[in-house]
């Protein structure tokens, strides 16, 4: 394998690492499940790599392939499993950025992100993303019109489903 190519593999994926982790959190809420469906992405990133034409920023092309190996993996899975909930993982946000209001409201959008499906849960990770239209279009392959309306729908079930 060329080095150079392995370096800067490791390079940005370290630099942008962070989006794998939410990718992870968004579809997992334990520990080891987290684990594995970021070694899956790594890995499934690592094999795209050498095809990354450079086309997009590496962010966006990262992007995709971690949402689109978690909605596969999500969707092979298909079996229920009881899972724990995810406090326990930390990531590189430094507490202080945190009090505990904002934290119980994000527990919140997360218990109520866990009700939707994949591409919804997609969706709404890449809009808090502060991801426009045009990126939630290009990460998801779909058309920018299709993106806003799915959208519309997804912040009403959310807003049903926060406020019952």
């Amino acid at each position: 394998m060329n080095k150079e190519l392995e370096h800067s593999f490791v390079e940005l994926l370290e630099k942008h690492q962070n989006i794998v982790h939410k990718v992870c959190r968004l579809y997992t809420n334990n520990y080891d499940a987290h684990n594995d469906l970021f070694q899956e992405i790594t890995i499934q990133l690592w094999k795209a790599y050498p095809k990354f034409r450079g086309d997009s920023k590496f962010s966006t092309w990262m992007y995709r392939v971690g949402l689109n190996t978690a909605i596969t993996l999500y969707r092979k899975s298909k079996r229920t499993i009881n899972t724990l909930e995810f406090d326990a993982v930390q990531f590189k946000i430094k507490a202080e950025d945190y009090d505990d209001t904002e934290e119980q409201q994000l527990k919140l959008l997360y218990n109520a992100v866990y009700e939707l499906n994949d591409i919804e849960k997609a969706l709404v990770f890449l809009y808090l993303e502060d991801k426009n239209y045009r990126e939630i279009s290009e990460t998801m392959g779909i058309t920018e019109v299709n993106a806003r309306v799915k959208m519309n729908r997804v912040k009403t079930k959310l807003r049903t489903i926060l406020n019952p």
